[in-house]
């Protein structure tokens, strides 16, 4: 089964190619001028297991908002390309993540409904940046974007931290684990795993 998902998007604020294996072995190839969110997505596509490249150009001299939004949507798109009819797979996943002092946990319904329910961040991620270019109050933005364009229904919670580092990238380890599990081929099952024939 070929599972891969290649999405160009390009407007006056980007320019975004993102490339998807859901059966990949986590090769991963980023590079957003975003130098965090680039750990954090070669974080999601290595513990995602999944083989990822995103290329983008943006007025990051301007602030990193438009690239990392356009990035998650792009991403999003062809996480939901690459998903296809869906036969045989888990559809329900979920992952609890520790990093350190942080514990975060999601969980993931492939289901063709678009939601997303972020809760938990601690108020200092408003106004905190990491390594100077990724504003942690971007992290809420991507994973509603990345679940309405992927058209699943995440649902993403900061249990406890304290690091906006660790904060930060327990939520996207968490969100690929969870993923990864959803995608995954269930051998008890061929058809789509729903009552009503489709998601």
């Amino acid at each position: 089964m070929n599972r891969i998902g290649r999405i160009e998007r390009t407007t006056k604020e980007s320019s975004v190619v993102v490339e998807i294996d859901l059966d990949g072995a986590g090769k991963v190839d980023v590079s957003t001028g975003v130098p965090f969110y680039d750990h954090m997505l070669t974080s999601f596509g290595v513990h995602g297991a999944f083989d990822l490249t995103v290329s983008a150009t943006g007025d990051v001299e301007v602030d990193a908002h438009h690239t990392v939004e356009d990035v998650a949507i792009v991403l999003g798109e062809a996480i939901g390309t690459a998903l296809g009819d869906k036969q045989g797979i888990r559809r329900f996943g979920d992952a609890w993540i520790p990093m350190d002092e942080t514990l975060a946990h999601a969980a993931v319904d492939v289901s063709g409904r678009p939601y997303c329910v972020h809760l938990g961040e601690p108020e200092t991620m408003v106004g905190f940046t990491v390594g100077g270019n990724y504003p942690t109050v971007l992290n809420r933005h991507v994973f509603e974007s990345l679940a309405f364009h992927a058209r699943i229904a995440l649902h993403l919670r900061v249990v406890h931290g304290r690091d906006p580092h660790h904060i930060t990238e327990a939520q996207y380890k968490a969100v690929a684990r969870a993923l990864r599990a959803a995608a995954e081929s269930d051998p008890r099952l061929t058809g789509v795993p729903s009552t009503k024939g489709v998601l």
